[in-house]
């Protein structure tokens, strides 16, 4: 029962870990939607988290599990399982990408960074877009807040018991 509170924790901490550096990635997009000139001289591009499940982890094999119905009979527990978890748990791997989506092209000849045709290249970076983005981002917390205070209870009414 306690690897499965702890590993509850763990993947619930990682949920928030995503989550963070999705609002980390969306607040520097929004901070550099107008940035034109980076250290490297092109415009900011913008920044976008890429998250992919680790295969073969215990989270993984306990959905495909649920998922198949994978059990003895109808009245053993479908959670139960016996075996123990690796020691880091981890269940996703999540990094930061950069855009490669093109700039948007502006035309104002009195912009320092424009070319020779009064062009100037500005981030693809869509405000509104990037405010949906927060948002989901902070519901993802949330969730994942709820999953961790459920896991909490749990463990403290077992041990009631």
């Amino acid at each position: 029962m306690a690897e499965n509170v702890f590993s509850s924790f763990n993947i619930s901490g990682q949920g928030m870990s995503v989550q963070r550096m999705r609002l980390t990635a969306t607040a520097n997009n929004i901070a550099n939607v107008n940035t034109t000139a980076g250290v490297d001289g092109k415009p900011y591009q913008r920044q976008v988290v890429v998250v992919r499940a680790i295969p073969d982890s215990p989270f993984e094999d306990a959905l495909s599990d649920q998922i198949a119905m994978n059990r003895t009979s109808d009245d053993h527990a479908p959670n139960a399982n016996p075996t123990s978890y690796p020691p880091d748990n981890n269940v996703l791997r999540a990094r930061t990408a950069k855009d490669q989506t093109p700039p948007r092209i502006v035309y104002d000849p009195n912009h320092p960074d424009a070319n020779e045709e009064g062009y100037v290249e500005y981030p693809n970076i869509n405000v509104v877009t990037e405010m949906v983005e927060m948002i989901t981002a902070q519901r993802g917390f949330e969730a994942n807040t709820g999953a961790f205070e459920a896991a909490k209870n749990v463990a403290r009414y077992s041990l009631e018991i």
